[in-house]
């Protein structure tokens, strides 16, 4: 696997990763913890041009899960282009 492609991986991996933190964080810190907000800055600008093309799910937010699925989608199809 080439270098680029191992690249591509670990950075999708990552953002999934903060993606899933953001979620659980959620449930548990205040809106105004630092923590939260930090994640919420790097997640929250990924997230709401699906919220606009959602429709609303009640009190259930699809968006991150979205999200994960993209992300899972772009990332093995760029490093199968790459290979």
């Amino acid at each position: 696997m080439s270098n680029l492609a191992t690249a591509i991986l670990l950075i999708t991996r990552f953002l999934m990763m903060i993606v899933l933190a953001d979620v659980i964080v959620s449930y548990f810190l205040d809106p105004y913890h630092p923590i939260r907000r930090f994640l919420d800055n790097l997640v929250q600008p990924l997230l709401e041009p699906i919220r606009r093309l959602l429709p609303s799910a009640g009190m259930i937010d699809l968006s991150p899960l979205v999200l994960l699925i993209l992300l899972e989608v772009i990332g093995r199809g760029l490093t199968e282009i790459l290979i």
